[in-house]
């Protein structure tokens, strides 16, 4: 498979109380094609609207993919794939990087009463994490350098596809996740002087 034409990707950076959201869309070969910003709160539940007010910002019909930079963004403001995919119409992954045994103890240990009932409820409602197997990849390499994916309304297969096809020679990130983490942390660290 190769790269959707035009992916948005979605990267967070995270302030003491506010988190800071960019939406990058970056074409296929790797150009940045467009950018906007959004807000949530540091251990709220609104990073899903969030990026879905982003992605209407952007208003940009030629989206074909998002990617999002993990499923719990702005300290447990877990986004809910699923939601994601109905409100924008489009196959919708999150790409992490490291290897975990999941969310839950980090949740329990984090909240309780409504407000880890409702974490918990998005998080058991995701799908699993698969990793993606690179090409040309050492066994080395693999084990030190991984990519995972949690893929709604595309299929595994397709969804790691696509995730290898858009990371760049030298980097780790999908070029649009590296893209959109870049402009979060900018645009935090502009509004912080604000």
């Amino acid at each position: 498979m190769t790269a959707p034409s035009r992916t948005l990707g979605i990267a967070f950076s995270d302030g003491d109380r506010i988190s800071r959201l960019a939406g990058a869309v970056v074409r296929s070969d790797g150009t940045l094609d467009g950018l906007a910003f959004e807000r949530c709160a540091v251990g709220g539940t609104d990073a899903t609207d969030a990026a879905i007010a982003l992605f209407d910002a952007l208003d940009r019909e030629d989206v074909r993919h998002v990617a999002c930079a993990g499923i719990a963004p702005a300290w447990f403001n877990l986004l809910d794939l699923h939601r994601l995919h109905e409100a924008l119409d489009r196959p919708v992954y999150a790409v992490s990087y490291e290897p975990s045994p999941g969310l839950g103890p980090a949740l329990r240990e984090a909240f309780d009463g409504d407000a880890l009932d409702r974490r918990l409820d998005v998080y058991r409602s995701l799908p699993p994490r698969v990793r993606v197997e690179r090409d040309g990849e050492s066994d080395e390499e693999r084990a030190g350098d991984p990519l995972f994916v949690r893929a709604v309304g595309i299929g595994d297969d397709r969804a790691a596809a696509a995730v290898r096809e858009l990371v760049r020679e030298g980097f780790r990130r999908p070029e649009p996740l590296r893209l959109a983490a870049i402009a979060a942390s900018a645009h935090r660290e502009a509004t912080a002087r604000e």
